[in-house]
């Protein structure tokens, strides 16, 4: 009689097993699909973001645009929206910031890339440990902070055996805001370098060529993609900058190369417009977002580059 209890039982026993595993499966694909739509989610926000960035600037750009023509905001060579006459070239402002920005990617590729060579190619396992993070860490340091420094400290120095004529030029700008991308083309290079296969280091080793031939003529071209992509991304943010341009480099909408004057950058401008002063609704008040759409056009195109280059020249190992 017992034995025949137990066997009643097993049968039970086995379904409410069977219920439990697919009570679980249920479960499990619940949870799925939840993490599925957060992570749909966390996409579409950037997107959207996006999307509103793109349709506020084109809104706002549409009625300036309608009383300045786009030829003559582009090919204009005076810009003096806040005084009469008023005049709507942007090119004073296009060349300040790609002449602070050029300024800065000279300083940023040459102290970062040699940065990066020795880091990869020369440092001790315990003296890379100590100077990545000390690098990394001037991209820590707030803009404001280098805006002040260039100001203070740098264009005194430069002041001091060049012919500058006033404390605010382009040059020191150009350098400390050189000083500040310089992590971020000095850590993604070292990324860059030290993903090239060995074999590769051997086998010139083998040829008999020296430590400084292999890093510069073996290393530093098969990892030229990714030192593009990191050049081309800090000079993206380079163009971005604000703080150190206005602090250091002045208000005076000057259509120069020469990096000892004044200049003002797209950016600049932005901050100078955007303070409170001009009505809402006006037609300064809009430059503000013409400017910030042409300097979002730039960015773009440079990055459409940099993903060109590293797609086109990228080495499969």
């Amino acid at each position: 009689m017992a034995s025949l209890n137990r066997e009643k039982r097993e049968p039970t026993g086995f379904v409410a097993s069977v219920e439990s595993r697919r009570h679980a499966r249920r479960w499990v694909r619940a949870e799925q699909r939840v993490v599925l739509v957060v992570l749909l989610l966390a996409t579409l926000v950037s997107v959207l973001a996006t999307v509103g960035i793109i349709y506020t600037l084109l809104r706002e750009s549409y009625g300036f645009f309608q009383v300045v023509s786009v030829w003559e905001f582009i090919t204009g060579t005076r810009w003096a929206p806040l005084f009469e006459p008023q005049a709507f070239g942007v090119l004073p402002l296009i060349a300040g910031t790609l002449l602070a920005a050029g300024i800065a990617g000279i300083v940023a590729l040459t102290l970062g890339l040699g940065a990066a060579i020795y880091l990869s190619e020369y440092a001790p396992d315990r003296v890379r440990r100590i100077i990545k993070p000390v690098l990394e860490v001037l991209a820590g340091i707030p803009t404001v902070v280098y805006g002040f420094f260039a100001l203070s400290f740098v264009t005194p120095l430069l002041q001091s055996f060049l012919p500058i004529p006033v404390i605010f030029n382009v040059l020191s700008a150009g350098i400390v805001m050189g000083l500040m991308i310089m992590p971020m083309v000095s850590t993604l290079s070292e990324d860059a370098m030290v993903a090239v296969p060995r074999p590769l280091r051997d086998a010139a080793y083998a040829l008999g060529a020296t430590r400084f031939e292999v890093a510069t003529k073996v290393v530093v071209p098969a990892a030229l993609p990714g030192i593009v992509a990191a050049f081309i991304l800090a000079l993206s943010r380079a163009i971005g900058e604000t703080l150190i341009v206005t602090i250091a480099a002045g208000a005076t909408p000057n259509l120069t190369l020469n990096p000892l004057e004044s200049i003002q950058t797209m950016t600049a401008y932005i901050v100078q417009v955007s303070l409170g002063e001009t009505p809402q609704g006006t037609l300064v008040f809009k430059t503000i977002f013409a400017v910030g759409l042409l300097l979002f056009l730039m960015t773009l195109i440079m990055n459409i580059v940099g993903r060109w280059v590293v797609r086109r020249y990228t080495e499969r190992y």
